[in-house]
This record gives structure tokens, C-alpha cells and sequence, in this order.
């Protein structure tokens, strides 16, 4: 090369760089080297600092592997020199810190495209690596979507390796990269052994083994999940720890890494949480150790409930008891965000608009639809209704006269018969589950589908143990809804019994088991058998985020041995065990939106609608939206599948797909592995209904159980938790007491104010949006894959998301769907996906759909 063409080359590249800087891009361009021999690629690397520590800055470096020259000594890619990262620029965005740093390296011409790097951290902490960018001699930018915690070599004592953001299937994998993706999948396969150090990225299974706390006596101890043919249950991540616990909550659980909440988000969920519980730190709550009185009158549990004035509570005596569970670390974080804590709890969207339209019948069946549990009624096809071990105590008689002018058969012909089933799961509990202010039923509520799509009561049937050393078995009564005074009372009694029963079912079956229980072997199984290369990792990826570490938490806090939900549900310490009983129930086909509500006898099977399925009646909020969201899901699955796949050989031949399929049969949801109900995984088709069916559940499924539980469990007379009381049967003296004084009877049968409060303050930690939250319809970063196909059919997605929306806010505002509203006015958002990229308020909006489970 001549001095006159190289003087050329210079000039050309100074303009561009000035062009560059022009574009506030003056760190992603590249530039021949001096002596023309060796290449530079220029770079950045972003890290998100924890509060109170440094960046790593020049202890830290990187290496980039070549994506298309081999290095026959190690069939891996050619590697690189080092670089240390270099000019760190801060800056601080909503309170968090992030470092912009550059970085210069030097490769061989002909080095290629960089496919991976590996990053080396010999600072003393550990940093959070949000992202990388490489810009090559021929201005090609390549990036790198990190959000991952790099922790000191001397903990690890090995590199952290990302790959960039192209996807290839295991066959199309770059010769240059074959070797490092399989090394990849093995080191976070571990080897089954070991305790769980907290940078350790290790994926693996183990038993629920962990819930109970023998340390504090044989109450505590609680049967083993998972691996038994009586009591099966879905796997957990392994931490490898000790299963017993010595009575102290732990917040530091082993999670993998990658799995872990932001600080920010930690932060501000424990923020939350001490918050919600402000209640129980107030100074003259020393004085009373758990306040078991009950509410004196309706006004008194309003009381609990601010009309928008603040009561505040500043500082130290509420830093210094979170001080006492919370490690270290976490505690600086934390105290920042807590200056000041409000006593009040927000008033609940139930009691808004209307303070008693709780009472009424017709909103205790429009919750049924449109509440925050929409998925366990069904239509009834043969009467009496039966289960599995009992037949219904209801008869003919006690309904025909209430059906609107039709007679029996044809209310069972048009499919007008409802039914709210909590009957025979719980009889084998329900002596057991009778103890000291706890009084167990278990329930059939039917109902009646009228013109105007609202469902009226006919009937509730209650069982119950006549008392805990009674032998002769369990008693009935059936309840009719009255209108006279004292019949009405009772019914209000029954009713409060049913959404007992219907909350506990909701908590341990519809929330935690279907959403968070049955989707954790999902994600172990993606780490571990789908490189991050692949197609499928990238799609599934957003919708785990925080997962794990949530769960984890849930087993310290809220599932345990003495954790909250036995503290707060009838189903107390049998409470885990009744999910396990019902996991044997559990398909995950049956999942699906359009086969769970084909079961339910809820829509018809329509294979000729893109839906899958017909709604019976147009006015079931949560399948109506549901079935609009199942679709654009749907959609974009497959749309995405098809990029990647060409026919079914190339799902069949897909080896990381198979052994991540095998591993979730067999191992993940193991117990279940000789049911007939799974599919092969043969066929593009049965990729795409898997993958639909667990987007749906970790995102739309779990957002409609779960942020709409403030709104209407916030208040514990329209969805109490437990019951102290029985309904009373004539001629006892519970019966005379209930006559003196109904109102009082009722109250009494509530939660005494303690085990309230307690749950009042669980629901609004659950129904809060956090500020970092990504919603279906959007990704964290618009560079979260290279491929423009892919990023089209996504902005493709986004939009029916969009689309939905304006039809939810449309059905809202129709005052022929009376389920929408109802007589409460709370309308039906649990189903509005927020996909707009505006700034969504975080806190309790009771609308928006994250992408994962993650609260």
C-alpha cells in the first residue's frame, strides 16, 4: 500500500469519525491500525452499579472469540488479546447508576466477526453487565445482550462467556462456535453435587424438601414434595443447601445469577413488603403480640383503609426491624427507599364505587367470571352434580323454581347451569384442617346463566366435619338464597364460606401451583438443555425473567412451614399438600386457553376458528380477552417458529430441543412422565402449542390471577380467606347468638383482625406492578435479537396487542356486557396487555400483562 493511498485511508476514516461523532456514535468506529498489519475492534460495555460500589473499570478485561476463523489447536473460535475496559462515563437514570465503558481491541486481519467474548473480573465485587456492543475494521456493529452478574475470578475461577445476539439452530451453529456453545450448556449442567455458592451458575432439580422447620418443633414439620407417587409435585432449582432451617427467614437463597431480581427491583419489592406491613411494626403494636379480637362493625374494618390521607410513619423503628431478616448487602439497599412508610392500606377497587355491592348475588357470581380466580367454574352437563367421591345434596326442587320461566330440562339443555366445585379435594382434609379458629366446609355452588348473561345463585351445598372428634363422618346443609332477613343472613354466611374455599383454591391452585410451581422445571430445562444461541432460549428468555428468584423467595416467606399463606388461608398447614393432591389433576395441555375452556364446557371446539374454540356466552371477561391474547400469542409463536424451522424433520432433528423436551417429561415434571397426554415433540406443530401454552401461562394466565387480588380480596368481606365460624344450624346455641345479633355473627366469622390485616397486606404486595416491568408486546432492549425478520413479526405482535386493547376499553364501555363492570363498577382490565412503550406507573393499577412471573 503506497504512503499517498494510506495518507488517503486516514483522511477518509477522520471524516467518518467526525461524521461519527456527529452522531454521538465516536465509540463505535474502527480504524486500521498504524502499521497496517493488525486490526482494531472498538467497543463498549455498559454495568449497572449496586448502590455504595465502584465499577471494576481497568480490572476488568475482555477477549472476543471469531465467529467464522477456527483456531485448529482448540477447534474454538480464533481468540483475541485482552482489553481492559477503559474512560468509564456515568450516569444515573430513576436511581439507577450505569458506566459506559470503551474498550480496543487488537486482532489479525482476517480475524472475522466476533460470535463471543469472554469478560474477566479480578475487581474485588462483583458488577452487573447490562450489555456489549463490537463495531469490526468493516463498521459491522454486533451486539451483545448481557444482564448478567460477573463475579470475581477469585470466587469462580473462570471467565464469563456471552454469545452475541444471532440465533442458530443446533446444526447451523458456526464451526467456529460448535465447541464453545457445548461447553456452555455443560458448565451450567453442574454435576449434581455440592452446596450452591451464590456465583455458582448451576441449574439443576430437587425435591420440595425445604418447607418444613423441624428446628421449631414437630408442628412444623411438613411431608416432602415431589418423587412419590402419593404426593407428586413439580421440580424446584437445587440450591444444595441443608433442607432444614433453623427458624430465621433467609432472604439470601441460592439463586442461579442470571436468575436474580435487579437491586433495584429487590429493593423496591422489599420496600413494598415493609410497606404492606407497616401495620404490624407501629410502635404500640409491641404491646400486642397478634390482636385475635374480631371487627366490631363494617366501619370498623374500613378504618383499615385511608380515604387518601396519608398516616405516615417516618424511619427508625421501621429500618431497625428490617434490619434484624435482611442480609447485609440488601439492607443498604433498601433503606434508601423507605423513608417514609404509610400505616393506611389503599382502598380497594371493590369498595369504591359502591360500599355494599359486595352483597350482592349477582356480583358474587359476575366474580366468578371476571374476579380474580375466572377459572374454575364450569358448565354443568349432568345433575345432581357429581365428583369423585360424593354425589351433590342438592335437588331438583330446591332450583327449578328459580330459573327464570324455563323448566329444569331446559335450563340443562341450554347449558344455563353453573357450578363453583370445591367439594371432594377437600373432604379427605377437612377433619384435619378443623382446629383452633378455624371452621372448614367444603362447597357446591350452582348458578344460573340469565338473558342478560349474569349469573344468579341457585344453590350452595356445604360439608363440614361436626366436630374435630366426631366420628359419624360429615355433616351437609343446602342453603337457597333467600329474601327475608334471617334466611338472607345465612346465605350471606354460606356465601362467605364458598369464597373461603374459592381463595385458598385460587392462592395454592390457580396462582401459585398453575403459574409458578408447574413454569420453574421450564426454565431449568431451557438453561440447561437450550444454549442461549438458540432460537427458542431467545423467545422464552423474557418470559422467566425473575422467576426463580421470586419462587425462592415464596418458600422462605409465604409457602413454609408458619409462612403467610398458612397463616391466612383455612387450608393452613395442610395447605401445601392439597396442591400437591391436586398436581394429580394437572395437564399441561389443559393449559392451553382454548382446551381449559373446551373442558369446562365454558366454548365449543371450533378447529376451523384461528381461536380454537367458540365462547358459549360472549360475556366471560376472562376468556372473552383471553381468547383475544391466546391468538396474538399464537401468531407470533408461530410466525417466529417458522423463521427457524423449516418442516418437522427440523424440530425432530433438533438435538437441544429434544433433550430439553425429554428432561421437562422426565425429570422437570418427572411424576407426571408415564402420562399419555404429552405430546412428542415431533412436529413444528407441537413446538408451536408448547410454546404458546407457556408464554400464555407466564404471562397472560398468571397476570389474570394475580393483579387483580388487591382489588377484591384487599377487602376480607367479599373474599375471606377463612372462616371461624360454621353457617349455624338451627336449635344450637350458635344458631341464638346468630339471632341476636347477624351482622355481629358474620364479623365474628371473619378473620380475626390480625390474620385480615396479614392478608390485606399480602394482596398488595402481590397486585404491584414494580417500575422495571416489561410487558407482553415489548423486550428490555431493542437489540435483544439479530434478526430483522424476527423484529418485524414482533412489531407485528405488538401491534394486535395494541388492537386488543381498544376492543378491551370498547367492551368495557358496553352496557349490554354487565359482566364488564357489574354492580361494584370495577371494570375488567386484568387482561390489558399495556404493550404501549409509554412509562407505565408502577404500584396497584389491576391492569397490564408482564412477560413473566415475576412477583
Amino acid at each position: 500500500m503506497d504512503s499517498h493511498h494510506h495518507h488517503h485511508h486516514l483522511c477518509y476514516n477522520m471524516q467518518e469519525c467526525l461524521n461519527a461523532i456527529q452522531n454521538k456514535i465516536s465509540d463505535c468506529n474502527s480504524l486500521q491500525d498504524r502499521h497496517g498489519s493488525r486490526y482494531l475492534i472498538n467497543g463498549k460495555v455498559v454495568i449497572e452499579h449496586s448502590p455504595g460500589l465502584s465499577g471494576p473499570g481497568k480490572s476488568a478485561s475482555v477477549q472476543v472469540y471469531s465467529s467464522t476463523v477456527i483456531d485448529p489447536n482448540t477447534m474454538k473460535g480464533k481468540l483475541s488479546g485482552k482489553a481492559c475496559l477503559k474512560k468509564g462515563k456515568s450516569s444515573k437514570k430513576d436511581g439507577t447508576k450505569t458506566t459506559v465503558y470503551k474498550i480496543k481491541l487488537h486482532v489479525e486481519p482476517g480475524f472475522g466477526n466476533p460470535g463471543a467474548f469472554l469478560i474477566e473480573n479480578n475487581h474485588k465485587h462483583r458488577f452487573f453487565l447490562q450489555s456489549a456492543t463490537l463495531v469490526t475494521p468493516e463498521n459491522k456493529v454486533i451486539h451483545f445482550d448481557c444482564r448478567s452478574w460477573v463475579y470475581p475470578i477469585k470466587d469462580t475461577n473462570t471467565s464469563r462467556l456471552f454469545f452475541s445476539n444471532t440465533c442458530y439452530l443446533p446444526s447451523k451453529t458456526p464451526a467456529c462456535l460448535v465447541e464453545l456453545r457445548k461447553e456452555e450448556l455443560e458448565s451450567l449442567r453442574g454435576d449434581g453435587t455440592g452446596e450452591r455458592k451464590e456465583w455458582d451458575r448451576i441449574y439443576d432439580y430437587a425435591l420440595y424438601d425445604d418447607l418444613g422447620n423441624p428446628g421449631k418443633g414437630p408442628d412444623h414439620v411438613r411431608p416432602v414434595l415431589g418423587g412419590s407417587r402419593s404426593r407428586p409435585y413439580p421440580r424446584r432449582g437445587r440450591t444444595g443447601r441443608p433442607a432444614t432451617k433453623n427458624g430465621t427467614i433467609n432472604l439470601d437463597t441460592y439463586v442461579p445469577p442470571d436468575e436474580r431480581c435487579s437491586p433495584k427491583k429487590l429493593s423496591e419489592f422489599i420496600a413494598n413488603a415493609i410497606q404492606a406491613t407497616a401495620y404490624f411494626h407501629l410502635p404500640e403494636a409491641k404491646s400486642l403480640p397478634r390482636d385475635s379480637s374480631s371487627f366490631e362493625s363494617f366501619g370498623d374494618i374500613r378504618d383499615l383503609y385511608s380515604n387518601n390521607r396519608r398516616q405516615a410513619m417516618r424511619g427508625k423503628s421501621v429500618t431497625e426491624k428490617v434490619k434484624k431478616f435482611v442480609p447485609a448487602q440488601l439492607f443498604k439497599d433498601v433503606t434508601h427507599v423507605i423513608e417514609e412508610v404509610d400505616i393506611k392500606f389503599p382502598l380497594p377497587q371493590i369498595i369504591r364505587a359502591n360500599q355494599f355491592a359486595w352483597k350482592l348475588d349477582e356480583e358474587f357470581g359476575r366474580q366468578m367470571l371476571a374476579g380474580t380466580n375466572p377459572t374454575r367454574i364450569h358448565c354443568l352437563r349432568e345433575f345432581p352434580p357429581r365428583g369423585t367421591l360424593t354425589e351433590s345434596h342438592i335437588e331438583q326442587s330446591d332450583i327449578e323454581h328459580n330459573l327464570d320461566g324455563l323448566s329444569f330440562e331446559q335450563a340443562m339443555k341450554q347449558w344455563r347451569i353453573y357450578v363453583l366445585d370445591h367439594h371432594d379435594y377437600l373432604l379427605p382434609f377437612l377433619r384435619k384442617m378443623y382446629s383452633e379458629g378455624v371452621r372448614p366446609c367444603a362447597s357446591r355452588t350452582l348458578l344460573f346463566l340469565r338473558n342478560d348473561a349474569t349469573l344468579k345463585p341457585l344453590a350452595i351445598e356445604l360439608s363440614y366435619p361436626g366436630s374435630s372428634n366426631n366420628v359419624d363422618g360429615m355433616k351437609t346443609m343446602v342453603l337457597l338464597p333467600e329474601k327475608e332477613d334471617i334466611p338472607q343472613a345465612l346465605w350471606q354466611l354460606a356465601k362467605a364460606h364458598v369464597a373461603a374455599n374459592d381463595s385458598a383454591y385460587h392462592q395454592l391452585i390457580s396462582h401459585w401451583l398453575h403459574t409458578h410451581a408447574v413454569v420453574e422445571p421450564f426454565i431449568i430445562a431451557t438453561r440447561r438443555q437450550l444454549s442461549v444461541m438458540h432460537p427458542v432460549h431467545r423467545l422464552l428468555d423474557p418470559h422467566f425473567k425473575d422467576t426463580m428468584h421470586i419462587n425462592a423467595l415464596a418458600r422462605t416467606v409465604l409457602i413454609n412451614a408458619g409462612g403467610i399463606l398458612e397463616k391466612t388461608l383455612f387450608t393452613g398447614k395442610f395447605s401445601m399438600e392439597l396442591s400437591s393432591e391436586l398436581y394429580k389433576q394437572w395437564r399441561f395441555d389443559e393449559q392451553a386457553l382454548p382446551s381449559d375452556l373446551i373442558k369446562r364446557c365454558m366454548a365449543l371446539e371450533e378447529s376451523e376458528n384461528p381461536r380454537g374454540a367458540l365462547m358459549l356466552f360472549q360475556d366471560y371477561p376472562y376468556g372473552l380477552d383471553g381468547l383475544d391474547i391466546w391468538l396474538a400469542i399464537q401468531t407470533w409463536v408461530g410466525d417466529f417458529c417458522d423463521i427457524f424451522y423449516e418442516d418437522d424433520p427440523s424440530v425432530k432433528s433438533d438435538t437441544e430441543i429434544q433433550a430439553w423436551w425429554s428432561e421437562i417429561r422426565n425429570v422437570g415434571h418427572g411424576d407426571k412422565r408415564k402420562e399419555q397426554w404429552w405430546c412428542q415433540m415431533t412436529t413444528k406443530a407441537d413446538l408451536k402449542r408448547t410454546l404458546t401454552t407457556l408464554v400464555w401461562i407466564a404471562s397472560a394466565l398468571h397476570a389474570s390471577v394475580n393483579f387483580g387480588q388487591y382489588s377484591y380480596a384487599g377487602y376480607p368481606p367479599n373474599r375471606p380467606s377463612r372462616c371461624r365460624k360454621f353457617v349455624p344450624e338451627e336449635g344450637t346455641m350458635e344458631f341464638a347468638e346468630f339471632l341476636k345479633d347477624p351482622d355481629k355473627y358474620f364479623l365474628n366469622m371473619l378473620p380475626d383482625r390480625f390474620e385480615a390485616s396479614l392478608g390485606i397486606a399480602l394482596m398488595e404486595v402481590l397486585s404491584r406492578h414494580t417500575s422495571e416491568e416489561v410487558y407482553l408486546g415489548q423486550r428490555a432492549t431493542s437489540e435483544w435479537i439479530d434478526n430483522k425478520q424476527v423484529k418485524q413479526r414482533f412489531e407485528k405482535f405488538n401491534k394486535s396487542l395494541r388492537e386488543i386493547e381498544k376492543q378491551i376499553m370498547e367492551r368495557n364501555g358496553d352496557p349490554e356486557l354487565m359482566n364488564r363492570r357489574g354492580p361494584a363498577k370495577v371494570p375488567y382490565k386484568l387482561l390489558y396487555p399495556n404493550a404501549t412503550k409509554v412509562e407505565t406507573p408502577a404500584g396497584i393499577t389491576a391492569k397490564g400483562i408482564p412477560n413473566s412471573i415475576s412477583i
